[in-house]
């Protein structure tokens, strides 16, 4: 016999007209938040990027145009659409600003403390309608919403980084995510051109439940000498047909974020399989991060980057 989360949900039919979205907040001004925003902008939609750091905010700008700028040369759009993308993002660093939103994405560190906190300051400044979606790529919805004062309004909205490219988006209600905003929610990314999963309130969902448990068995090889760096990356993009190995993507994805959502998996599963490595502890704890910090599984200092084992 299955277990279905959704089963402790009332389900009831799809309302008759969903809730429109026009406005979209957007917190935290990463690879995440601003590729959340550039999809959101290019569909029509108004989005505003919030961040503390006025400096990060900056950047985020600095690489929207310059992934429109790609997406121009890749003849998927003209002059004129990155034009007006670019018109419709605004950024703050103040929550009031979000006042007129029909939606907040939530895009912060993977650290569940973190949103809770930004949750907090938030949801003073919503008004009684806007829903709010977290890309969380690992911790329970059903949680999160309840820290906030609508968790029938509260769904996961996990992007793909980087967020332009990937289609996909995996959608993961709470068991107080009501069917107004999850069909509300469905709408929107088939509107943004992504497809969907809709997966149950599980820790990690489906991607990153079966992708970080394979990265973090790549470290158990190298940290019990099975092979190098280069040998188990090679083996897995030709062997596999993966288009990074697993060490190279552990780098790409941050190693910060794969040990927290290793973390999660064993705290939330309470199975020895998703110890996380003790060496990708040790990599975390001497900063050494992955491409954002210029040090991870490789030292992007040098061209091509270098195994730093």
């Amino acid at each position: 016999m299955s277990f279905s989360l959704a089963g402790l949900q009332a389900r009831g039919e799809a309302p008759a007209e969903l809730p429109p979205i026009e406005r979209v907040g957007v917190i935290g001004a990463g690879l995440m938040g601003n590729g959340i925003a550039h999809v959101c902008a290019l569909a029509g939609l108004r989005a505003t990027i919030l961040d503390i750091k006025p400096e990060a905010l900056e950047r985020a700008m600095a690489v929207i145009d310059k992934n429109l700028d790609r997406q121009i040369k890749a003849g998927k759009i003209d002059a004129a659409e990155k034009a007006a993308a670019l018109a419709r993002i605004a950024t703050t660093t103040d929550y009031a600003a979000f006042a007129d939103c029909d939606l907040v994405v939530e895009a912060t560190t993977e650290k569940e403390e973190v949103k809770r906190a930004v949750y907090k300051v938030l949801t003073p400044h919503l008004k009684p309608a806007c829903m709010i979606a977290s890309n969380t790529s690992s911790i329970s919805i059903t949680r999160l919403g309840a820290s906030t004062d609508r968790p029938e309004k509260f769904i996961g909205m996990h992007f793909m980084n980087p967020v332009p490219i990937m289609q996909l988006v995996e959608i993961i209600r709470g068991i107080a995510t009501d069917e107004t905003t999850f069909q509300t929610i469905s709408a929107l990314a088939a509107k943004l051109g992504k497809t969907t999963s809709v997966a149950e309130d599980f820790p990690a969902f489906i991607v990153n439940r079966i992708l970080v448990p394979m990265i973090n068995e790549a470290i158990y090889a190298l940290y019990e000498g099975v092979a190098s760096v280069e040998s188990i990356d090679t083996a897995m993009k030709l062997g596999a047909n993966h288009r990074m190995g697993p060490l190279e993507l552990a780098d790409f994805i941050g190693l910060d974020t794969c040990l927290s959502i290793m973390q999660v998996l064993y705290e939330g599963l309470a199975d020895s399989k998703y110890r996380p490595c003790p060496l990708l502890v040790k990599y975390v704890e001497a900063g050494w991060l992955g491409r954002k910090t210029g040090r991870g599984f490789y030292d992007y200092s040098h061209t091509p980057p270098r195994p730093t084992r």
